[in-house]
């Protein structure tokens, strides 16, 4: 993970491509691993915050949408653009 060095830091800054340990037990990796080789599953960063030394990561693990899923989002986006269309036509009268 990419990690940029503080801009005012000095020749103690570290190196932002290093390698970074993944502080969790032996059990906890090989359940991730075992979710992530599912077909359709990957793991997520979901924030990242730092706590003084440590740099600490909540991650999830994600499913793919359907393509059924992902056709009604286009349409309903595409409702909301043509009625946001339609509201601007009537202001502009």
């Amino acid at each position: 993970m990419h990690i940029s060095p503080y801009e005012h830091g000095n020749i103690y800054n570290k190196d932002p491509l290093r390698t970074r340990k993944l502080l969790l037990n032996r059990r906890e990796i090989n359940k991730l691993v075992g979710l992530i080789k599912q077909k359709g599953l990957s793991l997520v960063p979901i924030s990242l915050y730092f706590n003084g030394n440590f740099l600490k990561i909540e991650l999830g693990i994600g499913k793919g949408k359907k393509l059924y899923d992902k056709r009604q989002d286009i349409a309903k986006r595409d409702a909301e653009r043509r009625m946001q269309k339609a509201l601007r036509a009537n202001e502009k009268r």
